[in-house]
């Protein structure tokens, strides 16, 4: 029985009177006991009796309880609006920090041209052609429903010691399959032929890791040739190497978290098991091949000749070896297979009707000339507060404490988000402010958006006292650290500047475990800033001739290291995205980690065991 009393008045009243709704709620609750009655000796079908209660709940009950959307049209726009404008006084620094921004988005459309196009033009035409098979990026539009997807991290795999592997050899991802978020993960045979490399398994596991971490679907499109051999020391031994893949397929199943796959070209050896340990596979006739070892090591060992199609064809795997669920005769009806498969997950889709949201008073553009060139190129965040919160609302926290961190809530496309914002070096007292902030969105379940632009070096105690303050900021980072390491909601970092030194964990860095984090491309990454480098260190008795030549080269060295490509190319975080995408890319996040809230989740003490 719905004990509606309980609801007590919202109002005063002096101590002893009598509640004015009392009255009121008494008559309600001996109509829902009425209601409630009759439910129970089948006299009114319970929708009826749904609506009937929620109808006299708003009628006769105070205002503040209705719905979410009428909360966030009723109290979102009361909140203080910021001044977005790029005063005179900060133009000079703006249009240098235009031209950098200008500069690195170029770079950063080459190397994401290059990565779009696979293994190139003439790879792509021999997997088109005479494997008769789709590229990787017409798969997944035959799989996500027709609304844009997050890609992520397509930058990885560029430039590494052993050479290019464009996208890491396969495309990662969440989009919509039947309205309900999902994490892809599909190889692309067009470079080196699906071989796995060292860079792939990790990416592969970035991508279970978000998967698990907000409970999203993963879908995989298996079409690899297994791992590439002479690097085997890097893929095979370790914990986090490509048997965590296989791993992690059982420990997310056991935790209701489906995973479901196509086999649309070769699974050879490790490859294999990614198919045979989802819950759900489909393979496609003449395409797809499933076998630990193919026909030419079959030949080497006995002899034999054997055809791929006798050895691990879709056939045998549908009829003989049911490691195949189900059979498709083309790669488009394995695709509605899977659309199909997911519809079944008995998943919840979020609400297609969109929260009315304000877009931003400035514009989206003006932020290529806020990303910071360097450190030293800094204005105010509140400058891109301004322009990625709807309305440039923001509802700002101990606005005069410790303002070299910015802190507050506003809404990003009608979701409510927490804002912790780098504004300067992070002070004893920014870091006490923040730590109290981070308590508050975790207690209040609010996700938290980290804006990183970390200060590259702390300038060393020259005094007792400096020393002391020293220290004292030390324990208040320790504070926010610890605050932001168990904040129990769902975090996204955008590196929008510097990410240096300890300050970047501090801001949930990559160690702290955001549930996702982005860099803009003008970022740095390093633990020291080059350019602020003046001398090398040195032993006392070391001989001090080379300094300069140690100094340049050391300079030279963390410039490339530290730059936004060399990261994203090593995943080092979820990708590269243009300043002004980020309001697009962080209401995506907020809706993806939205999503396990409307799952109902019963305990399962093990994974879907195979036959």
């Amino acid at each position: 029985m719905w004990n509606t009393v309980a609801l007590c008045s919202l109002g005063k009243r002096p101590p002893g009177a009598a509640s004015p709704l009392l009255p009121r709620l008494q008559t309600l609750n001996r109509v829902f006991e009425r209601k409630y009655q009759d439910l129970c000796h089948g006299k009114e079908p319970a929708r009826s009796l749904q609506n009937q209660g929620l109808k006299r709940t708003r009628d006769m009950l105070p205002c503040r309880l209705v719905s979410n959307k009428a909360k966030y049209k009723r109290y979102a726009k009361t909140y203080p609006v910021l001044d977005g404008r790029i005063l005179s006084v900060y133009r000079h620094v703006f249009e240098e920090n235009l031209r950098n921004s200008e500069a690195v988005i170029k770079r950063y459309s080459e190397l994401l041209e290059t990565a779009s196009k696979g293994g190139g033009e003439n790879a792509i035409l021999r997997h088109t052609q005479r494997n008769k098979k789709l590229f990787v990026r017409e798969r997944l539009k035959l799989l996500l429903d027709d609304e844009s997807f997050l890609e992520l991290s397509p930058l990885a795999g560029l430039d590494l010691p052993y050479g290019d592997v464009p996208a890491a050899g396969c495309l990662t991802g969440i989009g919509k399959i039947c309205g309900v978020w999902c994490v892809f993960m599909a190889n692309d045979a067009t470079v080196k032929g699906g071989t796995i490399y060292p860079i792939g398994v990790k990416k592969q596991l970035r991508a279970q890791e978000i998967a698990l971490q907000n409970r999203l679907c993963s879908v995989y499109l298996v079409d690899s040739g297994g791992a590439f051999l002479p690097l085997q020391s890097e893929l095979f031994p370790d914990k986090l190497h490509g048997g965590r893949v296989f791993y992690n397929e059982a420990i997310m199943s056991a935790m209701r978290i489906p995973q479901v796959a196509v086999v649309c070209g070769s699974c050879v050896a490790g490859g294999a098991y990614v198919p045979t340990m989802a819950e759900e596979a489909v393979i496609i006739d003449k395409i797809g091949t499933l076998f630990l070892a193919g026909p030419p090591l079959v030949k080497a060992a006995t002899g034999e000749d054997v055809s791929p199609e006798d050895l691990g064809g879709a056939k045998l795997h549908s009829q003989v070896s049911g490691c195949s669920d189900h059979f498709a005769s083309s790669e488009e009806e394995a695709y509605e297979c899977i659309r199909n498969v997911i519809s079944t997950l008995n998943y919840h889709p979020l609400p297609e009707e969109a929260v009315e949201h304000d877009s931003p008073l400035y514009s989206p553009d003006e932020l290529l000339g806020l990303a910071p060139r360097d450190y030293r190129c800094t204005l105010p965040v509140k400058l891109i507060l301004s322009r990625l919160m709807d309305g440039s609302r923001f509802q700002e926290f101990k606005a005069n404490y410790g303002t070299t961190l910015v802190t507050g809530f506003g809404h990003v496309e009608g979701c409510l988000v927490g804002v912790v914002a780098s504004n300067g070096e992070l002070s004893h007292d920014a870091a006490l402010k923040g730590s109290h902030f981070v308590q508050l969105c975790g207690q209040r379940g609010v996700p938290i958006l980290f804006l990183q632009n970390t200060a590259p070096q702390a300038p060393q105690p020259t005094s007792l006292s400096q020393a002391e303050a020293h220290s004292n900021r030390l324990k208040a980072q320790a504070s926010m650290m610890a605050a932001v390491a168990c904040a129990p909601v769902p975090k996204i970092t955008i590196v929008i500047g510097g990410c240096y030194g300890t300050e970047s964990y501090v801001m949930c860095g990559r160690s702290f475990s955001p549930n996702f984090l982005f860099l803009w491309p003008n970022a740095r990454v390093a633990l020291v800033d080059s350019r602020h480098f003046s001398v090398v260190p040195r032993a006392e008795d070391s001989d001090s001739a080379g300094d300069e030549s140690e100094l340049k080269q050391l300079k030279e060295k963390l410039e490339e290291e530290s730059s936004a490509f060399y990261s994203s190319a090593r995943l080092w975080d979820d990708g590269v995205i243009l300043p002004q995408n980020t309001r697009k890319v962080i209401a995506q996040c907020l809706e993806i980690t939205a999503q396990q809230k409307s799952q109902v989740v019963s305990p399962c003490p093990h994974p879907v065991i195979r036959m």
